[in-house]
């Protein structure tokens, strides 16, 4: 499949109010998650809810962003990068207020997981695609480390900003604040450049075969945890025998293998696939993907897990476990700018290499400081570590994956990328979350459990070493007619 290239000359001019507002976006697009899981019990006493509903709304987030999230970036591609990034900012800031004025569980799902998910699946492929469009390429490294740094960071302050608001106001100040910032975001799309929007049509029964088939294997992980991988929990449901949740992901795997034969059936036809089946054989692309993946897997993983262990077994509150994993944003952040700034010749690979063995000290540290005599004090210096490995992968994933194909392939790539994220999330935080259980389920001590749970994040990251190598020494322009 060919694309022909959209002329478009980067103007450095407002480059860092561009940058602003894009990083606000994906700001935006992941403290949600973040928000919501420190206030699910505050958010289900105001609705009149069990807790499982709640449950049910983050899940079903989850869900909606995992399984559209590629063909929003096709949408975004045939609307407009500016046009989509509004369209969805648009559409999630009507989910933002639904959200913030429900009155029940029902309106919760509609505003929440539904419109604000839909939202997402536009915006998040589109900042992609707009920074290539107003960053020269010199900058680009820079930026989408900026990008990732504030999605990131997100992670890490949501559990603060959502204990704060929800102990001394109300959870909904959370979602009214997020329309305040999508209409200021709005106020200023005339200040980005655009790109030509690429000609064609959606791959209808591409993207339903996609969404279902992503939707039925993250399903599956989600539930992982309360119904087993494959024995059935005793009080969860069972099919042949067996739990559900390895029927849902085999089931996906098989509709994801006919999606893939039918993007093959298209190219042979001269059709337009939802995603071209040559992107396969893009060495760089499939080690910026994997990575990427690797990163949120690992990044889920350590977001589950620490909380859990300042809350359950040191007693602070949401408020109080937000401080404590400040230092983890702080480090992020000044990594993932800091490092194109400071060091803009540095390999990806090396850099990459550098940041897994960081978070890998940082985990190891975390497993050692375990104690039952530990303060909150004991996660400090393990935060640092872990935000410099984070950083030091955000700085550099963006720039490979976008390097691998033509800017005009941009919201393919965004789409790929963030699904690629947000399967490693879900993965990361299922495994983690099982791994956990069982270890509980084997010893009456939860120190225990969550020492086995850090040996095995650590056991992540030192498996993700060996993927770097499909990560190149350094970025080069991609071809014409690469992928």
């Amino acid at each position: 499949m060919r694309h022909s290239e959209s002329a478009r000359a980067p103007n450095p001019t407002g480059s860092g109010l561009v940058l602003t507002v894009l990083a606000s976006g994906q700001f935006l697009m992941t403290l949600d998650s973040s928000v919501m899981n420190v206030s699910m019990a505050s958010v289900a006493d105001d609705l009149g809810t069990p807790i499982t509903g709640i449950q049910t709304a983050i899940t079903l987030y989850t869900l909606v962003m995992a399984s559209m999230m590629i063909t929003g970036g096709r949408i975004g591609a045939m609307l407009g990068r500016r046009r989509a990034f509004r369209l969805g900012l648009i559409v999630y800031g009507i989910g933002s207020f639904t959200t913030a004025v429900a009155p029940n569980l029902a309106v919760l799902l509609l505003g929440w997981s539904f419109f604000e998910g839909l939202g997402a699946v536009l915006i998040m492929p589109a900042i992609v695609a707009l920074v290539s469009a107003n960053i020269v390429p010199e900058r680009r490294t820079a930026a989408y480390g900026l990008i990732a740094a504030a999605g990131a960071a997100a992670v890490a302050v949501g559990p603060l900003i959502g204990g704060a608001v929800t102990t001394y106001a109300s959870w909904r100040y959370v979602f009214l604040g997020e329309v305040v910032v999508v209409i200021a975001i709005l106020l200023t799309l005339r200040r980005i450049a655009d790109a030509p929007p690429v000609p064609g049509h959606l791959d209808i029964p591409g993207a339903a075969l996609s969404a279902l088939g992503l939707g039925l294997a993250v399903t599956g992980v989600l539930r992982s945890s309360e119904w087993g991988w494959i024995a059935p929990r005793p009080d969860g449901p069972r099919l042949l025998g067996l739990s559900p949740v390895i029927w849902l992901i085999l089931a996906g795997i098989v509709v994801l293998y006919g999606f893939l034969r039918w993007q093959l059936y298209l190219v042979r036809t001269g059709g337009l696939p939802l995603v071209d089946p040559g992107l396969r054989s893009n060495r760089q692309l499939r080690g910026g993907l994997g990575m990427f993946f690797a990163q949120f897997l690992i990044q889920g993983a350590v977001f589950f897990t620490v909380p859990l262990f300042l809350s359950v077994l040191l007693g602070l509150s949401a408020l109080e476990t937000g401080l404590r994993i400040l230092p983890l944003s702080a480090a992020l952040v000044l990594t993932a700018i800091g490092i194109p700034k400071l060091a803009p010749r540095a390999g990806p690979r090396r850099v990459v290499r550098l940041g897994l063995l960081s978070m890998i000290v940082g985990i190891l540290l975390l497993t050692a400081g375990m104690d039952p005599s530990a303060n909150a004090g004991v996660v400090t210096v393990p935060m640092l570590f872990l935000g410099l490995g984070l950083g030091a992968l955000s700085s550099q994933l963006g720039a490979v994956t976008l390097a691998a194909l033509p800017d005009s392939r941009s919201d393919e790539v965004g789409g790929l990328q963030n699904t690629a994220t947000s399967l490693g999330t879900c993965l990361g935080t299922a495994l983690i979350g099982s791994v956990l259980l069982a270890a509980l389920n084997s010893s009456d001590s939860p120190l225990l459990a969550l020492r086995v749970s850090f040996a095995v994040t650590a056991l992540f990251a030192l498996s993700a070493l060996f993927g770097t190598e499909r990560i190149p020494r350094a970025i080069g322009p991609p071809s014409a007619d690469s992928g």
